[in-house]
């Protein structure tokens, strides 16, 4: 199977063998890969995880590697959330080995790492991304080193430790984190898991898209994604793309992303028609999880969202910890970002008809 890294802005080519994570010009790199072909027929003879999709995954038809790092992650419920609202469905995706969507993206890149012969892994986290790195890490028998923000939940930080890794606590912001963790990798020469420049990490987020056509067995209208760094967003994006592509769906659903107003620089750039989002000054959020002042994918988050006629949304605290609530009563109890998301939701202009996805990304429990 050829692969390749290939630079966002320069279109320079790296061999994935190389320890690379940015191009030398600063841009992200996209991964290049053959062609991806699904027969649906085969799908009832898959496992009943997200792992049914391997054919679809940048992995060799006879990799048998994942077999012994999978915690049986995806193929999560899709349920209508209230019966006044037929056509809106969550899909439950903190039914996850370590409660959150994170698990896709990380159960995919270790995998990928534990074939390139990766001995030790470095990722920064605002919290959910760093225990599922940290969880599929173990698991695959690799070392880890995850670098937090001072103020993250106890609760996942007691999640990390659990798991084996070793914790590198960084007194500043989430952009202070990654470049704190991009200087050890530069420095130290370890393999950087990040959920956010690694690609590998799409490959798995994107499992999210084909779950949903195979369980609705159409595509939706709208999906809803709550966006700090976009790793849902990119990946639901690929994978509809690819369902496209093989002509297994008709259209590209519209993407809606959902900001915290107290952390919106993607929507700024947005309402602004601007390409890349630039630095936001603004304060903290409710919403950890997607409390993002610089997206480092911004160009490819903005262009997703506008090539399907998508939009932003802006929520405030309020609104945040009022949609927690309301969710709570309906029986799902979810992260502020997750509650973020449905604020969201709640804000849309949207017909009875339109069929719409909301994700619940983390579990209630994993917050302080």
């Amino acid at each position: 199977m050829n692969q390749y890294y290939v630079c966002n802005s320069c279109e320079t080519k790296y061999d994935i063998a190389e320890n690379v994570w940015k191009c030398r010009c600063g841009g992200m790199l996209n991964l290049l890969k053959e062609k991806v072909t699904l027969d649906p027929s085969t799908l009832q003879q898959q496992p009943p995880t997200m792992w049914r999709y391997i054919d679809a995954m940048p992995f060799e038809k006879d990799s048998k590697t994942w077999k012994g790092i999978t915690m049986g992650e995806g193929y999560t419920p899709l349920i209508v959330l209230d019966e006044s609202e037929p056509n809106t469905l969550v899909k439950v995706d903190y039914m996850m080995p370590t409660l959150s969507f994170k698990d896709r993206g990380a159960a995919v890149l270790i995998t990928k790492a534990k074939e390139l012969g990766v001995t030790r892994v470095i990722a920064d986290s605002s919290g959910n991304a760093g225990t599922s790195i940290t969880a599929y890490a173990r698991r695959a028998n690799i070392a880890c080193d995850i670098f937090l923000r001072e103020g993250t939940s106890s609760k996942k930080i007691a999640q990390v430790k659990a798991h084996g890794a070793n914790i590198r606590m960084i007194n500043g912001t989430r952009e202070d984190v990654a470049e704190a963790a991009q200087k050890a990798v530069n420095e130290e020469k370890h393999f950087y898991a990040s959920h956010v420049y690694n690609p590998f990490f799409y490959e798995g987020t994107k499992t999210y898209a084909y779950e949903i056509w195979e369980q609705m067995k159409e595509e939706p209208d709208t999906l809803i994604i709550p966006v700090g760094n976009g790793t849902l967003l990119l990946g639901v994006y690929y994978g509809f793309k690819e369902l496209l592509e093989n002509k297994l769906i008709k259209k590209m659903p519209k993407l809606v992303a959902v900001q915290a107003e107290n952390c919106a620089p993607l929507a700024k750039a947005f309402i602004n028609n601007e390409v890349v989002a630039k630095h936001f000054k603004g304060k903290s959020t409710l919403a950890e999880g997607i409390a993002i002042a610089i997206p480092a994918r911004s160009v490819q988050i903005l262009e997703a969202i506008r090539s399907t006629n998508g939009e932003i949304i802006t929520v405030d605290e309020e609104e945040i910890a009022q949609a927690r609530a309301t969710l709570a009563g309906k029986g799902f109890y979810v992260e502020p970002t997750t509650a973020a998301n449905y604020a969201g939701y709640l804000k849309y202009d949207h017909s009875l008809s339109e069929k719409i996805i909301i994700p619940l990304c983390g579990a209630g429990i994993k917050a302080n």
